[in-house]
């Protein structure tokens, strides 16, 4: 399971590739990398839950991002392995 955040770092061309950066989130999803999204607070940026997948397999979509590929946000990605999980979590053992 990994945690990315991307942290804003220059938030001037944010507006203009917006609707590149929701492409992206929505491919994420259908690809079966995401399991959420949401904002960093308060307006720091995004993150990110991933699973089913390796991280040099997410490092290299991440980079996709055109936030990331524009440097608008710096991605950070943690790699987590559960030890412990509320039973309806369970799927993330695997």
């Amino acid at each position: 399971m990994f945690v990315v955040t991307l942290t804003f770092a220059d938030k001037t061309r944010a507006g203009e590739l917006m609707e590149a950066h929701k492409a992206w989130i929505q491919r994420g999803f259908e690809e079966g990398y995401f399991l959420m999204v949401g904002s960093l607070q308060p307006n720091r940026g995004g993150g990110i839950l991933a699973h089913g997948t390796s991280l040099a397999k997410l490092e290299s979509f991440v980079a996709e991002d055109p936030f990331v590929a524009e440097g608008v946000v710096t991605p950070e990605i943690l790699e987590i392995t559960p030890a412990r999980l509320a039973d309806r979590l369970e799927f993330l053992a695997a």
